[in-house]
């Protein structure tokens, strides 16, 4: 009996061992997701989109795509996660190696939902519209569209596939071996090859081809699937602890603190920046002195410093208003307008040409939005309308039916520039694909983001923001509401190189420059015409391939706009799984991120106005942003404003807000400036004179030793922070030293020299120089003077300059000839105001380019100086001529590579 029992043991072990083993289904590993993943990935809060709760939302993936391969676990990204030890992304919640294996194994034996089922496979599985179309957008529609049609076929709708075009439908359901579309495609006929380059598309692939079979072979089936748009529903991508993060808030203001030192608070800021330092012990530093303050403000304010004349009536001003006085007259000058406009076209990325390519191709008409900034400037136009313009000007007025086209609406084109500005290849064929379509629309999205939002939007173009609550997703709605003028599948090119040489226009600029501008073009042209044609009807002379050739060299090209219009009819947007348009993931609709709305109401959009042919998209994007409780936009402004003005804003991130920005030094002073901002009706000069009449902004730089100790950064605001001069602020100020400054504003720009020396200059007038916002601004070719004192190169914004000190700086100010010149210009100019006496030469000379009489010891060393070179050159054995002129012109120079010079105390 033992025996038998033995060996049905045995018996029973042996089989036991040669049975298969059974994979696990869903239900054995349904446990490890319920404990490490769920929390995480479920229904209500999707990371990264993905849903691990159920067998179909597994295999569905993520915004990255499938996360899952049925039968392939090296292939899973799943697998791969927990196998690497990247998630769960808590350490103390990793995953066992048995877990890790039970994963393995189910996805091994085709991740299967149950025992007695298995996973469909994706050569089986139903396909629907949505699989498809993003074929035809990216190889077809360019011929086959909206706007051309060859053979009179369209592809962008099932419908219209089986409507077909001149040789009949182009898909036939359910039989592929008739549909003409995959005959011609199989064949090689379509897309057609020696023409791809040409249109800037890339030809077919076959796995794209046997897509397009399956879904007619499965009759073409249509879905009625909505695009992903916010709406009623709780978002289970952002929770309302993501929306608890102080920039996603309304700013909210606080009530002035009530402060010790009271004699010391000018306006409100003061009483916000003391209530901290009281806190530490400490207070302001003393005010500056008058002519150090008067310098400040001038090259704050306008970027030039003070001339004598303005110094002599401050210095003589006793009333107790006479700083305002002064502040109020650099706010209704015509150089605020000049000077402040470069601080918005750093944000905006502007140049005078596409870069991208070595050719560096000129943009002729860009200054237009160059101007336009300057004249809202001056004009003080409110923030919120400056915005609207910018982002939809076109769809603010019917400007293609309007009888007259006013400088108004010419501006609300011109506006639209803002988005214009990345750098653009697409005039060429082979810089024109797909991809680089996408990447100047991420470029514009990245200077909206960072300009306007101060977030990095561009990090949710490949997959969910790292660190902010900003869903993949959300990206793409933010490209739909830009797709009725940057559609990447209907795309219109920058070609002005290729058509300029005729005066034709390109795609991608509007005609509707102001009326009266375009009739003195139409009659210059008329004119110039006349003359050619009676030269042409003369019988021929030996003057006449000279006569003919002069009179057409006057001829202008058109005048044009270069803008971005809503041209409606916009294709589908999908996100793009990584970044990569071949990987189509979900049809998205137009939005804003939803982690700076309530997550529940849907993103309005109406047209312009009734009938009127664009989305309204853009529209309904401008006037979410200038809303008064909108979280960012206020915010953002006032602190880019603070930090022109104080050398760091009260966030150290200007373009970035987000969690893995700088938190605000002053949260309350940053929010009582932004309501108080859109409280007085978003007017810059408003905010302007609050920041420079505060005792804050008056300090003299030298604060105690305390307070250097307690504030090492200035941080606290316990002092003034010394600050280096742009480059503009340099080069404009050297021009204006030397009485070579031409005040001329507006309008073409000033182009740029390559000296024999191999420097980059800026061409002068016949007066002088223009200020340097009217040089032009190539990508490639800056002004070296410029170059060397930081001026960057737009690719695609710049956020905050770099304030460099290094040895170029000085040798070029030192040995640069046209610096020379300019000393000698300079003390031409100081001769003739004041005549021969050193003395007083020395005074003028630290006036006009100082802004303050010299110091006893820097009289001393300057009247030594001219001595002693004085003296030098006389004694010359050729004998050098005016020996007193040219020594002065050597203290006029050292003056101007001073640090006194060169920084703003």
């Amino acid at each position: 009996m033992a025996l038998a029992l033995l060996v049905f043991t045995a018996l029973t072990a042996l089989i036991a061992a040669n049975e298969p083993k059974r994979s696990p289904t869903l239900a054995d590993i349904r446990p490890v997701f319920e404990a490490k993943c769920l929390r995480c990935h479920n229904a209500k809060v999707r990371k990264a989109d993905l849903d691990l709760s159920t067998h179909a939302s597994l295999l569905k993936g993520g915004e990255s795509g499938p996360v899952v391969v049925p039968g392939k676990p090296e292939e899973s990204a799943l697998y791969e996660a927990v196998h690497e030890g990247r998630m769960p992304a808590d350490k103390k919640g990793r995953l066992t190696t048995e877990q890790v294996e039970s994963i393995r194994l189910w996805i091994e034996g085709g991740a299967v939902a149950d025992s007695g089922s298995t996973a469909t496979p994706a050569s089986t599985s139903t396909l629907t519209e949505h699989d498809v179309y993003p074929i035809f957008l990216r190889r077809c529609v360019v011929c086959h569209g909206r706007d051309v049609r060859e053979a009179g076929l369209d592809l962008r709708t099932r419908a219209s596939m089986l409507k077909g075009g001149k040789s009949g439908p182009a898909v036939v359901p359910s039989k592929p071996d008739l549909s003409l579309i995959l005959k011609q495609v199989r064949s090689g006929a379509m897309p057609p090859r020696r023409q791809v380059v040409e249109v800037s598309i890339k030809p077919i692939e076959p796995a794209e081809v046997e897509l397009i079979a399956r879904w007619i072979a499965q009759g073409a089936p249509e879905t009625n699937v909505a695009p992903d748009v916010a709406g009623a529903g709780l978002d289970p991508l952002v929770t309302e602890k993501d929306r608890d993060f102080w920039a996603f808030r309304p700013p909210k203001s606080s009530p002035t603190p009530v402060v010790g030192q009271r004699e010391q608070v000018r306006n409100p800021i003061d009483a916000f920046l003391l209530e901290k330092l009281e806190a530490k012990g400490l207070a302001f530093a003393t005010e500056a002195d008058r002519p150090t303050l008067l310098r400040r403000v001038f090259l704050d304010l306008t970027g030039l410093p003070p001339t004598p004349e303005a110094i002599d009536a401050f210095l003589a001003d006793k009333s107790p208003d006479a700083y305002e006085k002064v502040v109020d007259g650099l706010l209704a000058s015509p150089r605020l307008g000049e000077r402040w406009a470069r601080h918005w076209l750093d944000v905006a990325g502007y140049a005078d040409s596409e870069g991208k390519r070595e050719q560096d191709l000129p943009r002729p008409f860009a200054w237009r939005y160059r101007d336009y900034v300057i004249r809202a400037f001056n004009a003080d136009k409110p923030y919120d309308r400056f915005l609207m313009e910018q982002l939809a000007g076109d769809e603010l007025a019917d400007y293609q039916h309007e009888p007259e086209i006013t400088q108004e609406i010419e501006d609300d084109l011109v506006a639209t520039g803002f988005l214009r500005m990345a750098p653009d290849p697409t005039w060429a064929n082979p810089t024109n694909f797909l991809q680089d379509r996408l990447d100047i629309i991420a470029d514009e999205i990245d200077v909206l983001g960072s300009a306007v939002l101060g977030l990095t939007l561009k990090c949710a173009r490949c997959h969910s923001h790292k660190f902010d609550p900003i869903p993949q997703r959300d990206y793409y709605r933010l490209l739909a509401v830009f797709k009725g003028a940057y559609d990447e599948h209907d795309w219109l090119r920058s070609n002005w190189h290729a058509t300029i040489s005729k005066g034709r226009r390109s795609d991608r600029e509007l005609p509707n420059v102001t009326t009266a501008e375009r009739r003195r073009w139409e009659s210059h042209q008329a004119l110039l015409k006349r003359e050619i044609d009676a030269l042409k009807a003369r019988p021929a002379a030996p003057n006449t391939a000279s006569e003919i050739a002069a009179l057409e060299a006057k001829l202008l090209p058109e005048p044009t706009i270069r803008a971005l219009w809503d041209r409606g009819e916009p294709s589908p947007t999908y996100v793009y799984r990584r970044g990569d348009p071949l990987t189509p993931g979900p049809l998205v609709g137009p939005g804003v991120p939803s982690v700076l709305t309530d997550g529940k109401s849907a993103f309005e959009v109406r047209p312009p106005w009734p009938g009127a042919p664009s989305t309204g998209r853009r529209l309904a994007l401008a006037r979410w942003l200038v809303r008064p409780d909108h979280p960012l936009t206020a915010r953002v402004m006032v602190n880019r404003v603070w930090a022109r003005h104080f050398g760091l804003g009260l966030v150290a991130t200007s373009g970035n807000f987000g969690k893995a920005g700088a938190l605000p030094t002053h949260p309350e002073l940053l929010d009582w400036l932004s309501v108080q901002f859109v409280e007085h009706g978003w007017g810059l000069k408003v905010l302007h004179r609050l920041i420079v009449t505060s005792a804050a902004y008056r300090q003299a730089s030298a604060g105690s030793a305390e307070a250097r100790k307690l504030d090492p950064d200035g941080r606290l605001y316990s002092r003034r922070t010394l600050a280096r001069v742009d480059a503009e602020v340099l080069q404009d100020s050297l021009f204006l030293i030397a009485g070579r400054l031409d005040a001329t504003p507006f309008g073409p720009p000033d182009p740029v020299t390559v000296r024999g020396d191999g420097l980059v200059t800026p061409t002068g007038t016949d007066r002088g120089w223009r200020r340097s916002i009217y040089s032009r601004q190539d990508r490639k070719q800056i002004a070296t003077l410029l170059e060397t004192f930081d001026l960057p190169q737009m690719n695609p914004n710049c956020l905050e300059r770099r304030d460099s000190n290094v040895a170029p700086q000085a040798l070029h100010l030192w040995n640069d000839a046209q610096v020379r010149d300019l000393a000698e210009q300079f003390a031409r100019r100081v001769a003739l105001r004041v005549g021969d006496d050193p003395a007083r030469r020395i005074d003028m000379a630290f006036r006009i380019a100082l802004g303050r009489p010299p110091a006893e010891e820097e009289r001393a060393a300057s009247l030594n100086a001219l001595d002693l070179l004085s003296a030098e050159w006389a004694r010359q054995p050729a004998g050098t001529p005016a020996p007193a002129m040219k020594a002065l012109t050597s203290v006029c120079h050292a003056i101007l590579n001073s640090a006194a010079f060169l920084y703003i105390d």
